[in-house]
């Protein structure tokens, strides 16, 4: 026996903590040392994409947009630095394989996304998909061989709706919806490489995934306040974005009496106390946001006309996801009848709840465990690629604190030793996730 295939071996004996009485050939290796990646080739990779898409007022990589074109000229010659040979697929998604010792066997696939929100930050999305080209990496240069296919993934605009892994489990994707960079989907997929004649090159068939990991920052301040290092996912929240038009009367602010006006504006804020207050009216850890608002004709001395504003709404039950949607276009109408106005909904985007994996749960937990970290389960408030993908086998997240609980803002910040971490914790798990599963 090679040692490569000893080291192998060991390493997953010991991340998998396999029974003793299930194979005799892992009765003198067990409690042999974790796997560990170069955490610092990973931080010295985000230290560098800090200065991608960086403006006064944050990062700014939205999709499609220049800045993202060059976010993904950075990641692909990553994916080069660590011995991957990447392409890109239909949907614009970057893709490279490790091979397996049987290719007949479905895939283990990770990754995460570049892209970023609107004055953003620079750890959300990057973490993941630089902590999987790392871990990948590490496998390479380690010769630790996987029975399985390892499929690393850069997924594309995962900010405006997890379109790439959408595109990649056959889910409808609105092509004209405009992205923040004022490109269409469409545009954009073909602005990156990907060609939108041929997206069902793209999906992956039922059986073809094995597992889903992703490394993430935890976006919010739970690992951060109680000092714990690894985040073991629970579940992704469902979500629904809705584009809400109001249309009242624009009129003069002065010569038009208060009885008589159709303020869009005014509709507006009641309706944004609405929400919040119906949000707020029962138990539980559902969210709605009214986020983005856009008022026409946007000047003093006139009563706007019309209002734009988006909702974002979440929770874990599908049920209550879809309840609370309905109750606020009632709301809707309420105001409209109230204020003379109208109010139209269109659902922009809509992601299903998705539910961590046992399994993967636990090989995280032992991975972490074998590398003396401490882990705490928790949900993820926010969307991410993996609930599209455990559409197609057993998803599991890892999470890493962010300092302060900060997300999506300028001041988003993870420690290096916390990155590192969470690269070593990955690099375990595929370990672990390849000698369990098909077993």
């Amino acid at each position: 026996m090679t040692q490569p295939r000893r080291d192998f071996l060991a390493q997953a004996a010991a991340i998998a903590a396999v029974p003793l009485g299930l194979d005799p050939l892992f009765r003198a290796v067990r409690g042999a040392p974790p796997l560990r990646a170069d955490g610092a080739w990973v931080n010295a990779a985000l230290a560098r994409f800090s200065d991608v898409g960086r403006t006064p007022s944050g990062i700014n990589r939205v999709a499609y947009s220049d800045a993202d074109l060059a976010g993904r000229a950075f990641t692909l010659d990553l994916f080069r630095d660590a011995g991957l040979t990447p392409r890109i697929d239909a949907a614009g998604n970057i893709v490279a394989r490790v091979p397996g010792r049987d290719a007949r066997l479905p895939a283990i696939v990770i990754g995460s996304h570049v892209d970023s929100v609107t004055d953003g930050g620079n750890f959300d999305g990057p973490v993941g998909t630089f902590g999987a080209i790392g871990a990948a990496r590490a496998l390479l240069a380690q010769r630790v061989p996987l029975r399985h296919p390892l499929d690393v993934v850069c997924w594309q605009n995962e900010e405006g709706g997890t379109i790439g892994s959408k595109l990649a489990v056959g889910e409808p994707v609105d092509l004209d919806g405009v992205a923040r960079s004022g490109r269409t989907v469409r545009e954009g997929i073909g602005r990156i490489g990907g060609d939108v004649s041929r997206l069902a090159e793209a999906v992956r068939p039922a059986g073809s995934v094995a597992c889903y990991l992703e490394l993430h920052i935890e976006q919010g301040g739970t690992l951060d306040r109680s000092g714990t290092p690894i985040g073991v996912v629970l579940g992704i929240v469902g979500l629904k974005w809705f584009e809400v038009t109001i249309e009242g009367f624009a009129n003069h602010a002065g010569a038009t009496p208060m009885d008589q006006r159709q303020d869009a504006v005014l509709a507006a804020a009641k309706f944004t106390v609405a929400v919040n207050d119906a949000i707020r009216s029962e138990p539980g850890r559902q969210v709605a946001t009214v986020g983005r608002v856009v008022a026409s004709p946007n000047t003093r001395n006139v009563i706007a006309g019309q209002v734009q504003l988006t909702v974002d709404l979440r929770d874990l039950d599908a049920a209550k996801v879809a309840r609370f949607a309905t109750r606020f276009e009632q709301l809707g109408r309420e105001i409209g009848a109230a204020t003379s106005t109208t109010f139209t909904f269109r659902e922009a985007t809509s992601s299903r709840p998705a539910m961590a994996d046992p399994r993967v749960m636990g090989w995280i937990e032992s991975s972490a465990g074998a590398l003396g970290l401490s882990t705490q389960r928790l949900p993820s408030g926010a969307g991410h690629d993996a609930q599209e993908m455990a559409q197609r086998g057993p998803m599991g997240m890892i999470f890493i604190p962010s300092v302060g609980g900060i997300s999506h803002s300028p001041r988003e910040f993870s420690r290096p030793q916390d990155v590192a971490n969470g690269v070593d914790v990955l690099l375990n798990t595929i370990v672990a996730a390849d000698r369990a599963l098909d077993a």
